[in-house]
């Protein structure tokens, strides 16, 4: 009678069955059955059913092979060996073309003390005629375009602010003009700086005549061009 009991007990009710690696961290953790036919005991959610020490129910047609992670520690899937992901060369960045500056043909001419203006005159003298025509017409050839031709006349400090700054204005315009003359087609400005900006300086002590001869290299014309180079 016993064992009949038995028999009945067993078909009707569900085993329980330890799995011999399972911890007590499943008993926190929910495992979804693979199917309502599944070999474990689940609840109308699909949740795998514990016992009261967090085991697994399993019913009594329980293979090994209807184990599933969570349930039987033996059964959990290995983790993967991390695969080191192959290595790329990385891609060549993009840059943005540098240009090299274009080379310059600047310069600047400055008549000397021998070819500079007579005192209080605007007339260009023949020393200062043949320096202009050996230098700048083939000094302006070494360029592919001429951004800029300034032309400033200067005077020495004899005379009013205001005298001294027509005059040098004057001197200015007439090297422009002889530079037209000579074939220069480049736009010219002109500009007269008067007396404020003197390369030497005399002692009134000199006498007049003394004097005037000293402060010569300040009756001058500065040329400068700039401009880029061929």
């Amino acid at each position: 009678m016993l064992n009949r009991k038995e028999n009945m007990f067993k078909k009707l009710a569900l085993g329980l069955v330890i799995g011999a690696s399972a911890t007590a961290a499943y008993a926190q953790t929910e495992v979804h059955a693979d199917s309502k036919a599944s070999a474990y005991m689940q609840d109308e959610r699909g949740i795998v059913t514990r016992s009261a020490f967090g085991l697994c129910w399993r019913t009594g047609y329980w293979t090994a092979a209807d184990g599933i992670a969570g349930c039987d520690g033996e059964l959990v899937p290995p983790i993967a060996k991390p695969i080191a992901p192959d290595i790329v060369a990385p891609t060549a960045v993009a840059t943005a073309p540098v240009f090299a500056a274009p080379k310059r043909c600047d310069f600047a001419v400055s008549f000397a003390s021998d070819q500079s203006f007579a005192f209080n005159k605007a007339v260009i003298t023949e020393a200062a005629k043949k320096l202009i025509r050996n230098e700048i017409p083939g000094k302006l050839s070494a360029c592919s375009k001429v951004e800029m031709v300034m032309i400033t006349g200067h005077t020495d400090r004899l005379g009013s602010q205001q005298y001294n700054q027509r005059l040098s204005q004057k001197r200015a315009n007439a090297v422009a003009a002889f530079l037209k003359s000579q074939g220069v087609s480049a736009p010219i400005e002109t500009l007269g700086a008067g007396k404020t900006q003197p390369v030497k300086a005399c002692d009134d002590a000199l006498g007049r005549s003394k004097l005037i001869k000293c402060l010569a290299p300040n009756r001058r014309v500065v040329i400068e061009v700039r401009g880029i180079s061929q």
